[in-house]
């Protein structure tokens, strides 16, 4: 993107020099429809340049979490910086909603825009400034403790990452110990990450006090911009996984133990091949991963690879596991140069091939949406986001011959993203689940917790696994997730998505041109419709009711069976 507004050489470096160009918005005249056009796309070049810095000090301190220096920068935005852009972005989206020439933005997107800058208006307070700021750095301490994290197995020092790569071996004893290992080095922080979430809870709680809320679950559903559900919707959601799910999964694992031929099937036995097969190897290193995703994406469409190729070049990936470095994956939107930045933590193992393409499909939608108009044109939201990444880890399966070229190998790994797809429905639900219990009781000790997570383990858990002797493991397993710590309440989109993305695939097997088209046309929107408009124009339906999640399960299954 080229600057017409922010100065081409201007860096964020502290908020006395870039209070100019939000005092230039403030006090702008916007006396004509042209002249708040103008105003709009100036505020929207200063937000990518904000949130392009604010984006680039996150991904290096994530990339390297024991780098002191990269820390105290991201820490400067936000104790410095955001805290001051925060009251005057309030103060530029009430002149926007007080401009007379408002009502004459008709274009697409303006609806949905204007509708998410006035349920900021009404649910900005003051008071929530410094609690918000605490709150983030509170946030990413989850990373820093996760970053340190590590075990040392036959004389070396790994992440837990790679030494559940262990957990496949064929060698029961191995995978027991293994276990053993990564379970006890998660329970060194088990006071430190509860501690933590105890702050988090109270902060959040304060905050939708102040905003009006009695709870924070209604407050941040309100906060997440969520107006084409509500919060019944999602309890209906996780009624449905119970009912439909979660059975298919208990029948996944009894065949898996006959096939073991184990009478005491353990939480080790979960992740070995029940055929005896030892773990896939889709990739040798990070160098092959990529060339593998753009060959398997020009298959799929040509600009889908060309959209790897790019971040290639730009040094937009950061692939492999390694000690330091902050767990999970993301995809992160770069809004001033419209390139964006993957971040995972590959070993060479199946789950990162799905890694890969799942944030490959988030950033072909950046690389689609990235002509929109305004930035905030350019940030779906995460129903539609996620349902880009998930679509692309069904459809990019139609291609994993050029990741596996002997057949029972790519059956085995088509089998095991089917069985995927059916396992993590169950743990979304469990996992907002348990949100909506904690928050709602936000006065819960540490001992409340762990019951409402053993008793979400019982309704959304495989009773075929046996626990006996390891509950002190089971009760404190949703420390794993970095979502409740760091982006509370954002998961349920993921289960959204996955039914969206089972139904992409399956119009994707039926008729592939058609499908892609569909898939580009949607993605292409931006967030300039609302969620069921984008899944209308994907050729799909945003729907979560029983009868369609049986549906769409029953689908799974029987593409599973073929298999």
């Amino acid at each position: 993107m080229k600057r017409h507004f922010v100065k081409p050489d201007f860096r964020v470096t502290t908020w006395e020099l870039l209070k100019p160009y939000f005092d230039d918005l403030l006090n702008r005249k916007l006396d004509s429809k042209e002249a708040l056009e103008g105003w709009l796309k100036d505020n929207s070049e200063l937000s990518s340049v904000v949130s392009e810095d604010m984006a680039w000090r996150y991904i290096k301190m994530t990339c390297d979490t024991a780098n002191e220096e990269l820390r105290k920068s991201f820490n400067d935005f936000v104790q410095n910086i955001e805290p001051n852009i925060s009251p005057v972005s309030n103060e530029l989206n009430k002149k926007l909603v007080a401009c007379k020439f408002t009502g004459e933005l008709t274009k697409p997107g303006y609806d949905i825009y204007l509708r998410g800058i006035k349920n900021s208006i009404e649910l900005f307070r003051e008071e929530n400034i410094p609690l918000n700021t605490q709150l983030q750095e509170l946030e990413q301490q989850f990373g820093a403790i996760s970053g340190e994290q590590s075990v040392e197995y036959k004389g070396e020092k790994m992440t837990l990452q790679k030494a559940s790569v262990y957990l496949k071996d064929l060698d029961r004893k191995v995978r027991e110990e293994i276990y053993y290992k990564i379970m006890e080095r998660r329970g060194q922080d088990e006071k430190a990450l509860d501690d933590l979430f105890n702050k988090l809870i109270s902060l959040r709680h304060r905050v939708a006090l102040n905003s009006g809320y009695s709870n924070y679950r209604d407050y941040k559903h309100r906060a997440l911009g969520r107006f084409d559900y509500t919060v019944q919707d999602c309890l209906n959601f996780h009624e449905s996984v119970k009912q439909h799910v979660v059975p298919l999964v208990k029948e996944h694992e009894k065949k898996r133990k006959e096939k073991l031929k184990l009478d005491d099937y353990r939480p080790w036995d979960t992740a070995v091949d029940e055929n005896g097969q030892p773990p896939l190897k889709p990739f040798a290193n990070a160098g092959e991963l990529i060339e593998k995703t753009i060959a398997c994406f020009n298959e799929i469409d040509p600009f889908f690879g060309n959209c790897i190729e790019i971040m290639q070049r730009m040094r937009r990936l950061d692939l492999e596991s390694r000690l330091g470095k902050a767990p999970g994956g993301y995809q992160y939107p770069l809004y001033e140069t419209d390139v964006p930045f993957i971040f995972m933590n590959a070993v060479g193992l199946h789950r990162d091939l799905v890694t890969m393409v799942h944030e490959g499909g988030h950033a072909i939608h950046s690389f689609l949406d990235k002509d929109l108009e305004l930035v905030e044109f350019k940030s779906p939201t995460s129903e539609v986001a996620e349902l880009a990444s998930m679509s692309m880890e069904l459809i990019s399966m139609e291609h994993w011959h050029i990741f596996f070229k002997d057949q029972d190998e790519l059956k085995r790994a088509k089998r095991q993203q089917l069985e995927g797809v059916i396992d993590a429905l169950p743990w979304i639900a469990a996992i907002d689940k348990f949100q909506h219990e904690l928050y709602l009781k936000p006065e819960h000790t540490v001992e409340d917790r762990y019951k409402i997570w053993v008793g979400l383990m019982k309704d959304f858990g495989s009773d075929v696994i046996n626990y006996k002797g390891l509950e002190e493991f089971v009760k404190r397993k949703w420390q794993i997730q970095l979502h409740l710590y760091e982006v509370p309440f954002y998961y349920i989109e993921y289960g959204f998505a996955q039914l969206g993305a089972v139904a992409m695939w399956r119009q994707y097997l039926q008729n592939p041109k058609q499908a892609i088209e569909n898939y580009r046309k949607a993605l292409g929107l931006g967030y300039t419709r609302s969620i069921p408009e984008i899944y209308k124009a994907a050729g799909i339906k945003f729907d979560f009711s029983p009868a369609y999640v049986k549906e769409l399960m029953d689908f799974v299954k029987s593409e599973y069976d073929k298999i």
